[in-house]
């Protein structure tokens, strides 16, 4: 631990640390990532952003441009190759 992460609880009772103010639990975010998918390729806070937004499928995410997709909160440009590849998979590309 650091000096900087407080120890949290979350609403099902796991104990975890953190530095920043977000509150969202390690322990259950790793519970429901998905196991497969292009959701399952991203880091937490990507996902979080696409299904926040109701991107929850690759047609779906076709209907946004790479510039949309950056704005959402939580997403990075890290992820882009990512969803490139799994779009391309499906012959599907973002919006011009």
């Amino acid at each position: 631990m650091t000096p900087n992460e407080n120890r949290r609880i979350c609403d099902k009772g796991h104990k975890y640390y953190k530095s920043s103010d977000c509150p969202t639990c390690p322990i259950c975010e790793n519970a429901r990532k998905p196991e497969s998918g292009f959701l399952s390729l991203l880091p937490a806070p990507a996902r979080r952003a696409l299904e926040n937004n109701g991107v929850t499928s690759l047609k779906i995410l076709s209907t946004y441009s790479e510039k949309e997709i950056l704005k959402l909160h939580g997403m990075g440009p890290a992820s882009l190759p990512k969803l490139k590849s799994a779009l391309k998979e499906k012959g599907l590309s973002f919006k011009k």
